[in-house]
């Protein structure tokens, strides 16, 4: 997994070393690691995330604040894959029932000859 010095990061992102050093302060999902002397780590992760804030300051003209209330609404608003499976396996149930369900009635319509006697 790479990892990037303050000096990269600073280089790779156009912006200022004292700037990201501020934001790790302000914005929560933003931590990078720190080694026993105290030089930062910043993962691949903390690259994606100085990069969108720097899009949504910039680019978008967000404050600090409203950047990081709107990446906060965006962490919300994820659903991890476990959730997305869990949910489909959930609505691959309720259909397996219907059509059961459904199944169940063609089977008696038919044994009934085809009456309406035989629905409920």
């Amino acid at each position: 997994m790479a990892s990037y010095s303050i000096g990269e990061m600073e280089e790779l992102t156009g912006i200022k070393a004292h700037v990201l050093r501020y934001w790790e302060e302000v914005i929560p999902s933003l931590a990078p690691k720190k080694d026993l002397g105290g030089r930062r780590a910043y993962s691949q992760r903390d690259f994606q995330t100085v990069m969108r804030l720097k899009y949504l300051i910039q680019e978008r003209r967000f404050t600090i604040e409203g950047a990081r209330s709107e990446m906060i609404a965006e962490a919300g608003a994820y659903v991890s894959p476990q959730q997305e499976l869990s949910s489909a396996l959930e609505t691959i149930s309720e259909l397996r029932s219907s059509l059961t369900e459904l199944f169940m009635l063609v089977k008696k319509y038919r044994k009934t000859g085809g009456t309406s006697s035989g629905l409920q």
